[in-house]
């Protein structure tokens, strides 16, 4: 063989390899629940908090299942699992989560996004881990973007006040106070957090301030900083200051979170928190926005 036919071999079998290795690159829709759990811990193909399993929710969706009854550090090796998973490698990660899985992903990008994680080849066995694919490691994860429908990153005044189980070890991780101060909320690790607020709330809305979808008030769901929570509307409610769309501070000057971002906010008072079993409330709108543009 001549050394010009060997140098366009050669090429062709590298062009090959490079092919094959990103044929192998997937991307990857985890869900992440709230309080109250309900799937089956380590299977990923298990969404009996949310809904149907057989309803569209971003493309090749898991469910990351954890028991949302105990303290969000005790069952946060869940989530590491998940994405060790599924987002390195070449493999990349779109995130939804709910309510206390808000809380569940900022603390674990605030934690964990900065250490270094051996590469998996998202095979998991039975208890939601994966084997190592080629012994290399690489830092945090490769998550495009993170939806969170009704977040409860910055707590609840139902925890507060003692309207859930007191006996629930997440419960006292829920008292807005201690939400907000069990990790750095601006160290998402760049990765942005978009927002949907619902605000039917009518059970609790003498416990809830603002706006409130009957679980979290407008201040937690649109990731509005501070060490305790605040008074937030929509434009027409004349009563409090008004929670902006986008990163925009809110009516009053208190900023959000750093790389958050309202994307809804319930100005028709239509949404409450709750699935019921079928992926609705907010989550059905971060359902349709997944569909949609996690491909």
């Amino acid at each position: 063989m001549t050394r010009s036919r060997l140098q366009r071999f050669l090429m062709i079998a590298l062009a090959g390899a490079a092919l094959a290795g990103a044929a192998l690159a997937t991307n990857y829709s985890l869900w992440i629940n709230g309080r109250t759990g309900g799937g089956v811990a380590g299977n990923y193909a298990d969404f009996t908090y949310w809904g149907p399993a057989g309803t569209a929710a971003g493309v090749n969706k898991k469910a990351v299942n954890w028991d949302g009854y105990n303290h969000i550090s005790d069952q946060n090796y869940l989530v590491r699992n998940a994405l060790d998973c599924f987002c390195t490698g070449s493999n990349w990660c779109y995130i939804a989560a709910h309510s206390a899985g808000d809380l569940m992903i900022g603390y674990t990008l605030s934690l964990y996004g900065g250490t270094s994680r051996y590469k998996k080849n998202a095979s998991p066995g039975s208890d939601g881990s994966c084997a190592n694919s080629d012994g290399s490691t690489q830092t945090g994860w490769n998550i495009k973007w993170v939806n969170v429908a009704a977040g409860a990153g910055g707590g609840s005044e139902l925890a507060n006040a003692g309207d859930w189980a007191l006996s629930e070890p997440l419960v006292s991780d829920l008292k807005t106070g201690t939400a907000r101060a069990l990790y750095d909320h601006n160290n998402t690790r760049a990765k942005m957090f978009y927002m949907w607020a619902g605000a039917k709330g009518t059970l609790y809305s003498f416990v809830l301030p603002g706006q409130d979808d009957e679980a979290v008030a407008y201040h937690s769901a649109g990731g509005v900083s501070g060490s305790g929570g605040g008074s937030y509307c929509n434009p027409s409610d004349w009563l409090c200051n008004d929670l902006t769309l986008g990163t925009a501070a809110t009516e009053g000057g208190t900023a959000k979170w750093s790389n958050h971002s309202v994307v809804f906010r319930d100005t028709a008072e239509a949404y409450n928190h709750y699935t019921s079993g079928n992926w609705q409330g907010t989550v059905g709108l971060v359902r349709a926005d997944m569909v949609q543009n996690a491909q």
